[in-house]
């Protein structure tokens, strides 16, 4: 009782001080927990649940996304169940679409609402690791007592944020612990692990959203986003990650307008135009024959004289 007292009291002082969250980000987030959402540290109600015709509604609305992020949350379950972790997926609300918990845990964490179907927003737990992830789109820990609610300073919540195929936040990736010996610097263990799983559900979502395209891997700053671009065979970029559009300096979000990939990358060297477009059909032709000019004029429906003065006029014909 002493100790959620305190928590209670320590949360409230932080939380009103402005300055204290200017500082600091989980101050901030005490702050937004108690004057925005109106939240009570020391509330003892159990996380909400969306009812079952909701739950649906989000499951079906999800199935593609959740079909690809499962084997993923499988590995990652692998790697952190025996150490008496689960594995959250949620959407962007914060609600929890999947779950991975053993047998031994799976009390507790049901005692604790980490399940399917709970509302782990910031505007309904407060500062907590899937909430706080989706509202502030970065990586988080939230550790034991830097939570809100003093109910829930047992855990620790390791989250990163996973953005959908046209740079939206789709959800959370989640993993929480029950371990009451769990260290900050096993939590940074974890959370490279959790960022590089987000990073395949991400890619692997956008790949399966542009599965009729080539798609390009970009360099990045940021080892652990997803750099990945969609090419149509009109050699438009058609799609592109977050991190993607954040380097090209294209929209954040949203439907992209095609545009010719090599705008975006630069390669802006040699011929223009329309010109550029028939070198390049007269290259894929040649490498298709194997260099053989006979066979690459069959291919484009003209002459080989014919071809020959184009691969003159390209400069071509000495290659």
């Amino acid at each position: 009782m002493q100790t959620t007292v305190a928590h209670v009291e320590k949360v409230m002082e932080v939380a009103r001080s402005s300055s204290a969250a200017a500082r600091s980000r989980l101050a901030a987030s005490w702050r937004r927990s108690a004057e925005k959402h109106g939240l009570d540290p020391g509330e003892k109600r159990e996380p909400e649940r969306v009812d079952g015709i909701h739950l649906r509604e989000r499951l079906g609305a999800m199935e593609k996304f959740i079909t690809v992020a499962s084997p993923r949350l499988d590995n990652l379950f692998s790697l952190v169940g025996q150490s008496g972790c689960a594995v959250l997926l949620t959407d962007s609300e914060g609600i929890v679409l999947d779950q991975r918990f053993s047998e031994a845990d799976a009390s507790t964490f049901e005692g604790w609402g980490m399940c399917t179907g709970a509302d782990w927003s910031e505007e309904r737990e407060g500062t907590n690791g899937i909430g706080t992830c989706l509202t502030e789109q970065r990586r988080v820990i939230i550790h034991r007592e830097e939570h809100f609610f003093a109910r829930n300073t047992a855990m620790s919540c390791i989250d990163a944020p996973i953005y959908g195929a046209e740079g939206q936040i789709v959800g959370a990736l989640d993993v929480s612990s029950a371990r009451v010996d769990q260290t900050e610097g096993f939590n940074q263990l974890i959370g490279a692990q959790v960022a590089q799983t987000a990073r395949a559900i991400e890619e692997a979502n956008f790949r399966a959203a542009f599965n009729k395209t080539r798609i390009v891997v970009a360099e990045s700053d940021d080892a652990q986003a997803a750099t990945l671009l969609a090419i149509d065979n009109h050699d438009l970029v058609v799609g592109a990650t977050r991190e993607a559009r954040r380097i090209f300096g294209l929209d954040s979000a949203g439907a992209l307008i095609p545009r010719p990939a090599t705008d975006i990358l630069g390669r802006e060297d040699g011929p223009t135009g329309f010109e550029k477009a028939e070198r390049a059909v007269v290259i894929r032709a040649l490498a298709r024959a194997d260099g053989n000019v006979s066979q690459a004029s069959r291919q484009l429906g003209i002459a080989r004289a014919t071809l020959y003065r184009r691969m003159k006029r390209l400069g071509l014909d000495k290659i």
